[in-house]
């Protein structure tokens, strides 16, 4: 039987998740359905059921939503040429990207134009890995987190002009080592003045840092293609948790799984409700109750994408959570 929980804090959506599901949920309210969707909303499957149910069909390919019809862009950043396709037929486009993930495009542009080689550290076929490699193609090369970075440096013409960019759900330990190996091989690397990692993602990984090594396991809520979920599982593990399990939700925990842990740590990824959070809590069932463990604030706050801004008013956006939504949103 579990005894205690430690629940880390802050979990759960970031600032940009919470923007871009309130989004896509006021397309639903303002469209007739189908309104359509670029890629998973937020890399989250039972977020994405829920909208699906919700009459939003998500696409792959732009080309497949009809001339006319609502369109939203997922959070993890679109190539341009998607974008301009997109714009294409007079389609009502949302560009629900991400502020963070704008930023490093805007950084990759920079730098690409003023010559530097991009060294990109990322997961190959990440949606917001390949959209920013589109931004700057020539100049950017993929450095996959898990290998060496000598297949990449054989790239670069001018070891002056070199700069290192990342995608925003990184673990910090990966971030940190390569860039570290970067610089010692690059003395005139340049990086930005604050890192890439979204600052969320950073603020998760604290906060689970805080209980794994008071846990005698962790479960760590969030679906196996978010990047910042996977690196939240891997902190638990570097920290030396002895059993860490990753599942979607309650159905998917298996507590007989967790033996005789006395304490169980629980956090949730960037894209995980917290009505999720809430609910394997009770399947855990602690009899010592729940301990939670605060590290930092978060109080960002992502206004809409400009594109609806005229359409909703402000204090309905700002005055509920995206958990908030989703919940009466099933509940309609």
């Amino acid at each position: 039987m579990v005894g205690k929980v430690l629940l880390a804090e802050p979990r759960g959506f970031c600032a940009g998740v919470e923007m871009a599901i309130k989004a896509l949920a006021w397309m639903v309210r303002l469209f007739p359905p189908p309104v359509y969707c670029y890629h998973e909303i937020v890399h989250n499957r039972l977020v994405v059921e829920r909208f699906r149910e919700l009459g939003v069909v998500f696409v792959d390919d732009v080309r497949e939503v009809p001339a006319g019809a609502p369109l939203m862009l997922s959070a993890h950043g679109s190539a341009p040429e998607v974008v301009d396709a997109a714009r294409e037929e007079g389609r009502f486009v949302v560009n629900a990207v991400c502020p963070l993930v704008t930023k490093v495009h805007h950084e990759a542009r920079v730098r690409a134009k003023q010559g530097y080689t991009i060294l990109y550290v990322g997961h190959p076929g990440h949606d917001e890995a390949v959209g920013t490699l589109a931004v700057a193609p020539d100049a950017i090369r993929l450095v996959d987190h898990d290998t060496d970075l000598s297949s990449a440096l054989a790239t670069v013409s001018d070891p002056e002009k070199v700069a290192l960019l990342a995608q925003t759900t990184l673990a910090l330990h990966d971030w940190e080592g390569i860039r570290d190996d970067a610089r010692t091989r690059f003395p005139s690397l340049w990086t930005a003045a604050r890192n890439d990692l979204c600052f969320a993602t950073t603020n998760r990984q604290a906060a689970l840092s805080a209980i794994a090594t008071r846990a005698d396991a962790v479960v760590v809520i969030g679906s196996a293609n978010s990047s910042n979920t996977v690196a939240l599982a891997k902190v638990a593990e570097t920290a030396g948790c002895p059993k860490v399990l990753r599942v979607d939700g309650p159905d998917e925990l298996d507590v007989d799984a967790l033996g005789d842990a006395a304490v169980v740590g629980v956090t949730a990824g960037a894209s995980a409700p917290e009505d999720l959070v809430q609910a394997v809590i009770e399947r855990l069932g602690p009899a010592e109750g729940v301990e939670v463990v605060h590290v930092t604030e978060e109080d960002e706050y992502f206004p809409p994408p400009r594109e609806l801004r005229d359409l909703i008013p402000d204090d309905d956006d700002r005055g509920r959570t995206a958990s908030q939504v989703l919940e009466e949103l099933t509940r309609r």
